[in-house]
C-alpha cells in the first residue's frame, strides 16, 4: 500500500485554523490526507468579536468554551488536532505598548518552546508542515512566536542529536508559511463587488496597502480549493465567540469569491523535493518521493 500522505499545520490561537489555510486542508482531508492541526495556546485572552456573545458568563468561561468551539471546527474540518498547552499572550494595546503577560507563550524561550512541536513532529511525522511568515501574517505576538517555533522545531524534528528524548527522528519534505491576503485578492474580491453593484468592505483595506507591503510576490503555491470554502466557513463560524456571523469575514457573496479568487495561497520556504515553481500542489514533490519508498 502506498504511504498515506501527511500535512501539519501550526496554528497560534483556536480560530486560526479556520481563518488561514482552511479550505486547502478540507480539500486534503477530501483527497484522503492525514491532516493535524496544532494549536499553541488555549485563546484565553481572545476578545469575544460576536455581539450577540458578549456576556458577562461567556467571559467567565472563555477558556472551556473555546476548547468546545475547536472540537466543534476540527469536527467540521475533518482534521485531527493537538495542543501545544502554551497560554496566550493577548494582543497588547496602547502607546507605549504594556509589558506581556508573565508565563505567556511569546515570552517562552523557543528552543524549549520548540520541544513540543518537535515531539509531536516525530510521533504524526508530516511530510509538509505549514504556518505563518516571520511577521506572524500580522504582528500579534503568539503568531509570531508561532512561525518562530515551526521553523525551529521544523529543523530539528530529523536531528538526532537535538531533543533525543523525544522520538525518533523524522525529516518533513516542505515548509510552507500562510500567505492570507495579498494586494491581487483583495482587489480581485473588492472589484467583483461594485461590478455586481454592492458595497465593497475592502476599501478601507485598500487604503491601508498604500503603508504595507505587499506579499503576494510571495506566493509560490496557488491550491485550487473554491469547492471547500463553504467548509471553511462553516469552520469559522464554529468558532462562535471569535466570528460575528453577520460582520465583515461574510459580507463577499460566496459565488463571488469562488469565481474571484479560486485558490488559498503559500509561500514555499523549504524544501527537500524537487518541485519547480509555480505550484498548484503542496504534495508537488512529495507524492513522487513517497511513491518512490
Amino acid at each position: 500500500m502506498a504511504e498515506q500522505l501527511r500535512l501539519m499545520a501550526v496554528h497560534a490561537h483556536p480560530d486560526d485554523e479556520s481563518s488561514k489555510g482552511a479550505a486547502m486542508m478540507a480539500k486534503y482531508v477530501a483527497e484522503g490526507v492525514d491532516v493535524l492541526v496544532v494549536t499553541c495556546t488555549g485563546g484565553e485572552r481572545g476578545s469575544v468579536l460576536n455581539p450577540k456573545l458578549d456576556r458577562p458568563e461567556v467571559w467567565a468561561d472563555i477558556a472551556d468554551i473555546r476548547r468546545r468551539e475547536m472540537d466543534a471546527a476540527r469536527a467540521v474540518l475533518g482534521v485531527d488536532q493537538a495542543w501545544l498547552g502554551f497560554v496566550d499572550s493577548g494582543l497588547p494595546e496602547g502607546d507605549p505598548l504594556p509589558p506581556l503577560p508573565e508565563g505567556c507563550f511569546a515570552l517562552q524561550d523557543v528552543e524549549q518552546a520548540a520541544g513540543p512541536l518537535v515531539r509531536l513532529m516525530r510521533q504524526f511525522r508530516p511530510h509538509v508542515v505549514t504556518t505563518y511568515d516571520e511577521e506572524g501574517g500580522y504582528p500579534h505576538p503568539d503568531h509570531i512566536m508561532c512561525h518562530k517555533v515551526t521553523v525551529a522545531a521544523f529543523d530539528a524534528a530529523a536531528d538526532a542529536s537535538r531533543y533525543p528524548e523525544l522520538g525518533a527522528p523524522w525529516q518533513p519534505l516542505k515548509l510552507y508559511y500562510d500567505i492570507g491576503f495579498s494586494r491581487g485578492k483583495i482587489m480581485a474580491l473588492h472589484e467583483g463587488m461594485l461590478a455586481a453593484g454592492l458595497e465593497s468592505p475592502y476599501q478601507d483595506w485598500i487604503k491601508r496597502w498604500e503603508d504595507r507591503v505587499d506579499k503576494g510576490p510571495r506566493i509560490t503555491t496557488r491550491v485550487e480549493c473554491a469547492e471547500y470554502f463553504p467548509v471553511r466557513d462553516d469552520a469559522l463560524r464554529a468558532h462562535a465567540t471569535q466570528v460575528d456571523p453577520d460582520g465583515f469575514w461574510f459580507h463577499v457573496p460566496m459565488e463571488m469569491q469562488q469565481r474571484a479568487w479560486p485558490t488559498e495561497d503559500f509561500e514555499l520556504v523549504r524544501s527537500l523535493v524537487d518541485s519547480p515553481l509555480p505550484e498548484s500542489d503542496l504534495f508537488a514533490g512529495v507524492r513522487e518521493t513517497v511513491d518512490a519508498r
